[in-house]
């Protein structure tokens, strides 16, 4: 990570782990995250599953994130973080901009939650 982000990354899909486990790994990003001085958004890599159209860590992760909405400003899919997304533009205005390979990507295979 680099010293001037403001997004942490979390992989919950390498290797492939059980719900219970992705959820307090979680919990424990956003706590990390929530009281740093400087990170402001969790970026969770769960994948997209085998079929390509989600698979159970990234449904765990946004059942997770939807059950706990109230800890985030807000929740940007991955096919939608792109510098055209009004809400990606909302982040990078309050935030500061943002150098991520995934933005513009529409990869479906990551989450944003951006903590309050």
């Amino acid at each position: 990570m680099s010293n001037e982000s403001y997004i942490y990354t979390i992989d919950t899909a390498h290797p492939p782990r059980h719900p219970e486990l992705v959820e307090e790994a979680l919990l424990e990003t956003w706590m990390r995250v929530r009281n740093h001085s400087v990170l402001r958004v969790i970026k969770v890599i769960h994948g997209h599953g085998s079929s390509g159209i989600g698979g159970s860590t990234k449904e765990t992760v946004l059942n997770w994130a939807y059950q706990h909405r109230g800890r985030f400003k807000n929740i940007i899919p991955g096919e939608q973080f792109s510098l055209f997304d009004a809400t990606t533009q909302e982040m990078i205005a309050e935030c500061g901009s943002i150098h991520d390979d995934d933005c513009g990507n529409a990869n479906p295979g990551i989450t944003l939650l951006w903590v309050h």
